[in-house]
């Protein structure tokens, strides 16, 4: 007995996660649960013939073998709230959303999450970092956080929306050019924990504002998702258990939130 996904052939977006045949292009799987076995038999158009006129409902115009190898991808860009600083790796928002997409998806495989992050970079430094970096040339999802540190180095706000305009067009590449797989999340507010005591709080909430506001009008102007966030994170941005060790980074509870949002946002693609 074989199982097999069913797919509609037609101008709908690559599922880049299922290809039993690379000169198949623009397939869709119908739904996650679209499946078919078949008792040793091999697919063929009489089988298709047969399969349609049985479900009138949907047109069945391509059979593709369920394997073990399936496996989506995902790729996070960022800085230190990408790496998940001061915290194990386990509890950083990339691997804790994998671990939810598993849990609500049991039947499929999802590949642990690629990063290209590092504490402190700055939108340029990130640029720098992916040339850098060896990696896959497209992922299933993408998501890019980045821009605290421009903030906190004073960067000019016109050049951060320079340089995050060609991190969103590298993160729509990464995502096999399909804008609606790439995830942006807002930056969060450091202004609200300890870190920041005896600094201009006000000032740190208003430029954090501009750069969030910065982050949205490009993310919805390129088609991507906009995750926002630091509502939520400046009212626990002063609690001790959703802070990290150095009073400045979020704890694992703090990433909890993020990835629930952004795994949530993933599942209505699957």
């Amino acid at each position: 007995m074989q199982t097999f996904w069913l797919y509609k052939m037609g101008n709908t977006a690559e599922l880049d996660g299922f290809s039993p045949n690379s000169k198949v292009k623009n397939r869709k799987i119908l739904n996650p649960k679209s499946q078919i076995t078949l008792n040793n038999q091999t697919p063929n158009n009489q089988t298709i013939k047969r399969l349609n006129n049985q479900k009138t409902n949907i047109r069945i115009e391509y059979l593709c073998l369920k394997s073990n190898h399936m496996a989506f991808t995902y790729l996070a860009l960022g800085d230190s709230y990408t790496i998940g600083e001061q915290v194990p790796v386990f509890e950083s928002f990339p691997y804790q959303t994998i671990q939810l997409l598993r849990k609500q998806f049991s039947d499929t495989v999802f590949h642990a999450a690629e990063i290209i992050a590092k504490t402190g970079w700055t939108t340029d430094e990130l640029l720098e970092g992916i040339v850098n970096t060896k990696i896959n040339e497209a992922y299933d999802w993408v998501s890019l956080l980045i821009g605290v540190n421009n903030q906190y180095r004073g960067r000019d706000l016109a050049n951060y929306r320079e340089e995050l305009t060609l991190l969103m067009d590298k993160a729509i590449a990464f995502a096999g050019h399909h804008p609606e797989k790439v995830f942006v999340l807002g930056i969060p507010d450091w202004g609200v924990t300890p870190f920041a005591e005896g600094r201009d709080r006000a000032q740190i909430a208003s430029d954090i504002d501009a750069y969030n506001k910065a982050v949205e009008d490009i993310t919805q102007s390129k088609g991507c998702h906009f995750i926002e966030l630091t509502t939520s994170q400046r009212k626990d941005g002063d609690k001790k258990e959703f802070l990290a060790g150095d009073g400045l980074h979020p704890s694992g509870l703090e990433y909890q939130k993020w990835a629930i949002a952004l795994s949530h946002a993933i599942a209505k693609q699957l």
